[in-house]
């Protein structure tokens, strides 16, 4: 079985939707209608460098993950890749799947000139972290959010 990484269209944003349920947080937040986000999707897709990625398996939507490029003048103007709603579906976790994710994430970021791919996640997910950190990320800073 191979798996194959492309650009979401219009079409899969419910599944990538259901992949952001497929956990306890999810479940939680995940809760608008698909009008809420198709017009989300609409948005991304319209700002340069912001895409949604689905990772397919025979013809069956298993990852995803939104990614965008974000050019800054810090560091010398370098550009950083953001990546965020990071999901594999819960019956492919521990296969191997999360770091073919990264490895993409990752050929995406440097064909876009990035210098750094980052991330946040929440601070319940232990075995997330973990993951990340096998797969290289260093928790290099403190991150703060504050509800509009």
């Amino acid at each position: 079985m191979t798996l194959a990484f492309r650009v979401a269209g219009r079409r899969d944003v419910a599944a990538a939707v259901e992949l952001l349920r497929d956990d306890g947080l999810g479940q939680m937040r995940e809760t608008a209608t698909p009008e809420i986000y198709l017009a989300a999707f609409a948005d991304m897709m319209a700002m340069p460098g912001n895409r949604l990625i689905v990772g397919e398996r025979e013809a069956r939507i298993i990852a995803t993950y939104q990614i965008t490029i974000i050019p800054g003048i810090s560091l010398a103007g370098a550009r950083r890749a953001q990546i965020e709603g990071v999901r594999v579906a819960s019956g492919f976790r521990g296969q191997g799947i999360g770091a073919l994710l990264v490895e993409d994430a990752e050929k995406r970021a440097r064909a876009a000139g990035a210098v750094l791919l980052q991330l946040t996640m929440n601070k319940n997910r232990d075995e997330t972290r973990r993951f990340y950190e096998r797969a290289g990320f260093v928790a290099s800073h403190f991150g703060f959010k504050k509800a509009l």
